[in-house]
């Protein structure tokens, strides 16, 4: 069965142990991972390794020995509680043996759990999951946490936030990666133990990180600034270092989508970026509605980027919007 995004979230802080089985997929990695370490942590409880009540089997491994999900699914535990049988990784590659699991599934047996990155809907894994009765299939896509899924996180890191400071936190999630950001709320629960007053904006000033990678951050200032003819050696520099198509276009559009909320709200906090003046000089410039001509030459670009059709070179694809973004940039 389809979990809608909406409803995802409130079946990985509650799962049930009934089902048997969840696929967890989606092209950002990390934001998988996290949403599947939340679900197994609420299935199996913190101790489920120590008791042996998970088994991790890489893909890698399942395709080299098809046997071992369905011998996990079917072993006996020696304590009491929920078990997992967990494929990390899963491309068409280990579809029948996963197939076969979710066949040969009884009740008693260990719940399924497979993440996957960005599957086509002709996916095999993703059509059975789907078409199953007592499994669930959920995408993770690229958004950042919405508030309902900031509040769950400030909560389980026994942080309070209120009024302003939850927007303050709002923006940040905004710009810092998944993981990044989850780590800025670690930091913060250290920070806050003993205090139990409600976070200040100068708590998080003092935990949130203050930049990205700062060869990523020049050709996002290159752009911004509309310096149209430094775009092709900065991008040559980044092709020698493998920096990622994809990854560029979520940069460009974290920092563009920044400055758009500065343009649309003067005077509003900045967090997550390194030069807070520089951010405000780049807003100003650009303005509101060029702003939303920008965010719409990204996410065009980052549809392209991810079309199955798509044969272009991706870099080159992604140098070609920043020149139209440097271009519009410049027009006055």
């Amino acid at each position: 069965m389809k979990l809608s995004p909406r409803d995802a979230n409130a079946y990985f802080a509650k799962p049930d142990p009934s089902k048997t089985g969840l696929l967890i997929y989606g092209s950002d990695a990390m934001r998988v991972a996290l949403k599947r370490q939340a679900f197994l942590k609420a299935l199996l409880g913190p101790a489920a390794e120590e008791e042996m009540r998970l088994t991790r089997i890489p893909a890698a491994e399942l395709r080299r020995d098809p046997a071992m999900l369905l011998d996990a699914v079917k072993a006996v535990g020696f304590f009491p509680g929920p078990r997992a049988a967990f494929v990390e990784d899963a491309n068409e590659n280990v579809a029948k043996p996963v197939l076969d699991a979710l066949v040969d599934w009884q009740p008693g047996d260990a719940q399924i759990v497979v993440t996957a990155g960005a599957l086509k809907k002709t996916s095999k894994i993703l059509k059975a999951f789907e078409a199953h009765q007592g499994a669930y299939a959920t995408a993770i896509y690229d958004d950042p946490p919405d508030r309902a899924e900031i509040e769950r996180m400030l909560a389980d890191a026994k942080v309070q936030a209120e009024g302003d400071t939850m927007a303050v936190l709002t923006d940040l999630a905004q710009v810092l990666d998944p993981g990044d950001f989850r780590q800025t709320l670690e930091k913060l629960s250290l920070y806050k133990r003993g205090d139990e007053t409600p976070l200040s904006e100068a708590d998080i000033a003092a935990c949130a990180p203050t930049s990205t990678e700062a060869d990523v951050d020049d050709i996002l200032h290159v752009v911004a600034e509309a310096r149209a003819a430094e775009i092709g050696p900065v991008m040559q520099k980044l092709q020698a270092q493998g920096v990622n198509a994809v990854t560029l276009t979520i940069m460009a559009n974290r920092h563009f989508m920044t400055l758009y909320r500065v343009a649309a709200n003067p005077g509003a906090p900045i967090w997550g970026v390194r030069d807070r003046a520089r951010v405000t000089r780049q807003a100003r410039a650009w303005g509101a509605a060029k702003l939303e001509k920008a965010l719409s030459v990204l996410t065009e670009t980052d549809l392209t980027l991810r079309s199955a059709g798509q044969n272009a070179p991706a870099l080159a694809l992604v140098e070609r919007a920043f020149i139209r973004l440097a271009m519009l940039g410049a027009q006055r």
